[in-house]
């Protein structure tokens, strides 16, 4: 059945695993190319209590979405603590590092909801509702930032790069929102194409009206579950996006944390063009191209090399193991309902 085939996990390849050590191989070696010699020496002279610092951060960051995804859920998945709310963003997070375009990330968490008894459809409600809470987020702070700026009270660099962004966002929400609204309508439509056939269409077209309806019933939880929800994204994106402002105070440079959130932010866009792993490469030229005009090469350098550090390795290394950890709960527990039903 084409259900139970998504709610299997990905399979790995040999070729996954070359990409993920080009991708970390390069999201070391470009910014030492970038800054020169004195690259390491600055990281490695980056004081430890701030380093600290940022990885509470990103284990608190964890906990935040770990929180959001059970109110999310609201026991619809079962009865599910905030440990194993934990263990499926952990093994999400891991597999969006570790495939190019982060296209495990959403395959992971529909796989680890599926275990659940949640079906693949209605989890993609859960994250259609996760992501729409992230653009609602970012087109909030965009538009705070740009008021900023026209203002006149703070002037960066780029700045045309901030107007551009917010409308293109705003365009984004505007026609998932229109999508998912008429979606009923869109269906019924006659085909352009004669791909897929008859039955396959019937069976698409049942995953989007659940998924639809999923989406429907979650946006129905009481208002102070969804206030609490839209609470957490924002305290998550807000502490996540200063990581690359205390890497930057921390090999002694200065800048606005407005600024480097904007940085974060575009760079994020750019990473997606990246067909490494992490966005590798994309990810290191954009913010060593945005941090340039306000900060020393070498320091740009050392910052990146830290901001990688806790946003992407650190994400690497936690997170395989509870990765691994569910993929052999999986095998075990397919193993013994083989043996089972052994005559």
């Amino acid at each position: 059945m084409m259900a139970e085939r998504l709610a299997t996990p990905l399979r790995w390849h040999p070729f996954h695993g070359l990409l993920l050590l080009l991708a970390i191989g390069i999201t070391l070696l470009l910014p030492w190319w970038f800054g020169g010699r004195g690259t390491m020496t600055m990281a490695m002279a980056f004081p430890p209590s701030l380093l600290l610092l940022m990885a509470v951060i990103a284990v608190l960051c964890w906990n935040l979405n770990a929180a959001r995804l059970r109110l999310m859920l609201a026991g619809r998945a079962g009865h599910l603590g905030q440990g194993g709310a934990l263990s499926i963003e952990m093994s999400a997070k891991f597999a969006l590092c570790a495939t190019p375009g982060g296209t495990g990330g959403a395959a992971t968490l529909l796989w680890l909801l599926a275990r659940r008894g949640y079906s693949p459809s209605r989890a993609s409600a859960i994250f259609l509702v996760d992501q729409g809470c992230d653009m609602l987020f970012f087109t909030l702070m965009l538009t705070l930032l740009l008021g900023v700026a026209l203002g006149g009270t703070s002037q960066w660099p780029h700045q045309a790069l901030i107007e551009i962004a917010l409308p293109g966002l705003v365009m984004a929400i505007l026609a998932l929102a229109l999508i998912i609204a008429f979606l009923p309508h869109l269906l019924r439509r006659r085909p352009w194409l004669h791909w897929p056939g008859p039955r396959r269409r019937r069976w698409v077209v049942r995953r989007l009206l659940r998924c639809r309806h999923a989406l429907v019933v979650t946006l129905r939880l009481p208002r102070h579950i969804l206030i609490a929800i839209f609470l957490l994204c924002c305290i998550h994106w807000l502490l996540r996006y200063s990581l690359l402002y205390l890497a930057v105070l921390g090999v002694s440079g200065h800048a606005d944390w407005a600024w480097t959130f904007l940085v974060q932010m575009l760079a994020m866009a750019a990473s997606q063009l990246s067909i490494l792993p992490g966005g590798a490469g994309a990810a290191e030229v954009s913010v060593g191209a945005l941090l340039l005009p306000i900060i020393d090469r070498e320091q740009a350098a050392a910052a990146i090399v830290i901001w990688r550090l806790v946003s992407y390795h650190l994400y690497l290394v936690a997170g395989a193991p509870v990765f691994a950890l569910s993929v052999s709960r999986l095998l075990s527990s397919r193993k013994g309902s083989a043996v089972n039903h052994k005559p």
